[in-house]
């Protein structure tokens, strides 16, 4: 937990206690004015540089010891609060751009807040390297003539050579499916998931983390959000033997009475060697610095005790999930949370450990312990960290920028959309400050849903004011809890997967889509997952796009209106290496 970073400290001191208290910082916001004022995307054009060196120093200050900057030098000394290069672009037509960073960051990744005109703009991670490298900074929005952008100090020292600008085109339809990685999820999971890549792009779904604070919005603002945050935390084995209890299963469930979306993180405290020395106590066993438990070597070792103490706290918590899948809830589940960042243990050992654990924890879960409502949120902007599309539904972020910042968080969106290749839903898992949706909207990030966290952050007036948060809640593509309708029943359709014949390359394989609700269809959407080397080389009686291992067939408009028993028939003929086809477990939605 790096000591300079407050934001932990305050986390740890109510997380830790079972208060779920909060995160904190990095920058603050550019009006939504300024956003809804854009002019026009100007013609294609250079992309244009702009040197750290010829920028007004604060704190800083111009080298040229390490070799490969452009210009006469780089900007060097981000070591300091308030440490700064701000860099004018002259003359700017206006509109919408792609900012990219050149920087070099020695020994580890670090993090680096941006401003625009004076206005928080974000927050960029800077990817450890030795060399100069360039980072996509995410997306500015430029007034018509004189700008000014500001790289500001905010976690590690980097060294900062220079920025690029680049007009943005118009963002291309997103290529999500709908479909989950697990082909025996419940109906229940597989309509929520569709019900999210429905909205997405079009609409943000409201969230926020603890029951006591969703009911502060009710009583303050006076609406709810969509999805709850809850945690899994005191369900830890090495907290429950030292006498922690919980409710969060039980007021998941309230919550699904409700008509609201269910979301868990786990602050998993370590299955073992827990410091328990004042400041490294027993319940703050989540973070690297209270326990030694050494996960590189648990997983090396499958004979070990320690091995044998993950896979206990794995089906410890399996058995609350278990519960929610009995009651038919489905589940955001976001384990192994900002792995990259180290201070927590399972996120100490580098990025192997942590996707063999994500891993583990998948196979464990889904194909031992049959849990089948959960859908994988994977948390990590690194694609070191990433562990696969395979294991992966949603990828998605934390982000804790300044008191009253509410920029779009662009940069990290662009980010994680390269991470998922624009087929994997982008969310903020946590934030403090919450992004403000007009921005989101201008800046083209498109985020499925957002989970503010709880205490200070919620309720001081300061990373969100009383007011904004009435906005955000009345704005009319943010979704509340009373405007999610029947997300657990989509609509009545069902799809089946037969192999009607197979030969040593290739198969036939028929997909009945039958409407399986009391009302009419107007037409279907079908979608499946198949290993990349089962290639599809002709298809009838539907459209179909392939994308990875993701297909999705949609009707041809003649066999789209369904009455309820009636069915619809598509076929498929491919080829296939020399095995058996696989018979995957189609979803279906409904329009």
């Amino acid at each position: 937990m790096p000591a300079h970073r407050s934001r932990f400290r305050r986390k740890a001191a109510a997380l830790a206690l079972g208060l779920l208290a909060p995160l904190a910082a990095v920058p603050a916001a550019q009006s939504a004015q300024a956003a809804t004022a854009a002019v026009a995307t100007p013609p294609a054009a250079a992309r244009q540089v702009y040197e750290a060196e010829d920028g007004v120093l604060q704190g800083v200050t111009v080298a040229s010891d390490a070799p490969g900057y452009t210009g006469t030098g780089y900007v060097d000394g981000f070591d300091e609060s308030g440490d700064q290069v701000t860099i004018t672009v002259p003359d700017s037509p206006g509109g919408l751009y792609d900012l990219s960073l050149r920087y070099r960051a020695p020994y580890g990744d670090k993090k680096t807040t941006l401003l625009l005109n004076g206005a928080g703009a974000g927050e960029v991670s800077l990817s450890g390297t030795e060399q100069f490298a360039d980072a996509p900074a995410g997306k500015v929005l430029l007034k018509a003539g004189r700008n000014t952008i500001t790289v500001q100090n905010d976690w590690g020292w980097y060294q900062v050579d220079s920025i690029s600008l680049a007009p943005v085109q118009p963002r291309a339809a997103h290529q999500v499916t709908g479909d989950l990685v697990d082909p025996q999820a419940t109906p229940e999971a597989r309509s929520l998931m569709r019900y999210l890549a429905d909205h997405y792009g079009k609409d943000l779904l409201s969230g926020q983390q603890d029951m006591d604070s969703v009911q502060w919005l009710q009583d303050h603002v006076g609406r709810a959000p969509a999805i709850a945050g809850l945690d899994m935390m005191d369900y830890s084995p090495s907290r429950v033997e030292r006498g922690t209890a919980s409710q969060e299963v039980e007021h998941a469930l309230d919550w699904d009475r409700q008509g609201g979306i269910t979301a868990f993180v786990w602050h998993w405290n370590a299955p073992s060697h827990l410091v328990d020395q004042p400041g490294e106590e027993w319940w703050r066993g989540f973070y690297t610095d209270a326990t030694t438990f050494d996960l590189a070597a648990a997983l090396a070792d499958p004979s070990s005790e320690d091995y044998r103490l993950l896979l206990r706290d794995i089906d410890a918590i399996s058995a609350q999930l278990s519960r929610l899948q009995d009651a038919q809830v489905p589940v955001l589940w976001r384990p192994l949370h900002e792995a990259e960042g180290g201070w927590f243990w399972w996120g100490a050992k580098g990025p192997g450990p942590a996707k063999q654990l994500y891993r583990l924890m998948y196979d464990r879960m889904v194909n031992h312990n049959h849990l089948h409502n959960l859908i994988w949120v994977w948390n990590s902007v690194s694609p070191d960290w990433y562990p696969g599309d395979d294991v992966v539904d949603v990828v998605s972020a934390d982000s804790y920028p300044p008191a009253g910042d509410h920029g779009p968080v662009s940069a990290t969106y662009d980010q994680l959309l390269s991470l998922g290749h624009d087929g994997k839903l982008a969310a903020l898992a946590e934030v403090g400050s919450i992004p403000d949706p007009e921005l989101t909207r201008a800046y083209q990030a498109d985020w499925s849903w957002f989970t503010t966290w709880s205490g200070d952050f919620l309720t001081d007036g300061n990373s969100n004011s009383l007011d904004f948060l009435k906005r955000v809640y009345d704005d009319s593509r943010v979704i509340t809890l009373d405007e999610l309708g029947d997300f657990k029943h989509d609509g009545g359709c069902t799809a089946a997967y037969d192999v009607l014949s197979s030969w040593k390359d290739g198969y036939l394989v028929r997909v009945t889509v039958r409407n399986s609700g009391t009302k009419p269809i107007n037409g279907w959407r079908v979608g499946w997952n198949a290993p990349a080397d089962q290639r599809v080389t002709e298809f009838w009686n539907a459209d179909l796009k392939i994308s990875g291992t993701a297909r999705t067939a949609t009707d041809l408009h003649w066999n789209g209106a369904l009455k309820p028993g009636e069915q619809a028939d598509f076929y498929l003929i491919g080829g296939t290496p020399p095995t058996a086809p696989t018979t995957p477990a189609p979803s279906c939605a409904a329009n």
